[in-house]
């Protein structure tokens, strides 16, 4: 197991550390002199933290690649109110070195808990067809498997294991609500396009070393594979309605909301907007519990550029938080003034933290005894 997880930054500011991660972003970029270095982002399964390397970069350009795993002894320090890390040496680990658990992140909800809840809303279907649908797919051992492990998305939100599974139930809840205060809306009809609209990702996404596309999520993307997943599941029921098989293929290919976020078809029937705008809340909302969480040690409550929401975030728990209070000088500090002794500040007001204020009127103390 590994000593230091990128969550631990703030308790190794300024120090060296040496710890290993999973390279998910490398780039080689030009200095001013034309000379290269490495600009990474390594990840294991607290965080990432931006890295960089400036010197002998050409010995080890060559000697690993991304999605790969390293080892590095390095700087942790703050640039422009991030941690970061300078990396002073790094290599390339073997595989017999890598513990994989290490490296992806993984939800901190009880998988078995989740997979519980999302059986207990499908027992309440009214609609047989539904309901046979949707058990035919969590009775399949291989998928039942693959969809409690799953992220729901590579880096946008829930990127981590158990994230499919976690995201659909939250998604659930979310459309078992909002369907009490429309009644015109189809309850069975909407959670099974809520199972099925992100299903596809089992096939889509690799998640054994780190999270990327398989070749057929590449060349394909979920949704025309959670077509073939539902055709499949379909043959075996006869006499399933084509009226509903329709409206199902309707709300897996439309859940995007619009063509330049990878939709065919925008969201024509009341269960589809339904499911199309309460999947991006879902989604938005993890990603910015996400960010608040990864830079939680920050002291303004304004974030870094949040890359998939397009803007810097406010935490406005944090924004609406008292401010910490200075600690007034403890009864030994006033002691020591009236004996005539230099007194020892407080940790946080000698004269070179920019409090020359206080210490000028500690020193004026002590020349009036």
């Amino acid at each position: 197991m590994k000593d230091f997880y990128v969550c631990d930054a703030a308790q190794h500011e300024n120090k060296l550390i040496t710890s290993s991660f999973v390279v998910a972003v490398k780039q080689v970029k030009p200095r001013k002199s034309g000379e290269p270095y490495l600009a990474l982002t390594l990840a294991d399964r607290s965080g990432q933290i931006e890295a960089k390397m400036w010197d002998n970069v050409t010995d080890c350009l060559d000697s690993f690649e991304q999605d790969q795993f390293i080892k590095v002894k390095g700087l942790i320090n703050k640039y422009n109110h991030r941690f970061q890390l300078t990396i002073h040496k790094l290599r390339r680990l073997q595989e017999s070195e890598v513990e994989f658990a290490d490296y992806l992140p993984k939800t901190t909800k009880d998988i078995d808990e989740l997979w519980r809840t999302l059986g207990a809303f499908v027992a309440s279907f009214q609609d047989p067809d539904l309901k046979s649908l949707v058990e035919s797919f969590m009775s399949d051992p291989d998928i039942a498997a693959a969809y409690r492990a799953a992220p729901a998305a590579k880096t946008l939100h829930h990127a981590y294991i158990g994230g499919l599974l976690d995201h659909v139930v939250s998604l659930f809840r979310s459309c078992d609500l909002l369907c009490r205060n429309y009644p015109q809306i189809n309850r069975d009809l909407l959670l099974t396009g809520a199972f099925l609209h992100d299903i596809g990702k089992i096939h889509e996404l690799a998640y054994n070393r780190a999270f990327s596309y398989t070749t057929r999520g590449q060349l394909l993307g979920h949704m025309i594979i959670e077509l073939e997943m539902l055709q499949r599941k379909l043959a075996a029921l006869p006499n399933f309605p084509a009226e509903l098989k329709t409206l199902l293929e309707h709300l897996i290919i439309s859940h995007h909301g619009e063509y330049e976020f990878g939709s065919p078809k925008l969201p024509m029937f009341p269960e589809a907007l339904m499911l199309h705008y309460l999947d991006d809340l879902d989604s938005k909302m993890e990603s910015m519990r996400a960010h608040f969480e990864r830079e939680a040690g920050q002291e303004s409550p304004w974030t870094s550029y949040n890359g998939s929401l397009g803007r810097p975030l406010l935490n406005s728990s944090k924004f609406l938080s008292p401010p910490v209070p200075v600690p007034a000088p403890t009864e030994a500090v006033v002691a020591t003034v009236e004996l005539g002794e230099t007194p020892d500040l407080p940790a946080g007001l000698e004269p070179a933290n920019g409090n020359r204020a206080v210490a000028a009127a500690a020193e004026a103390g002590q020349n009036k005894t």
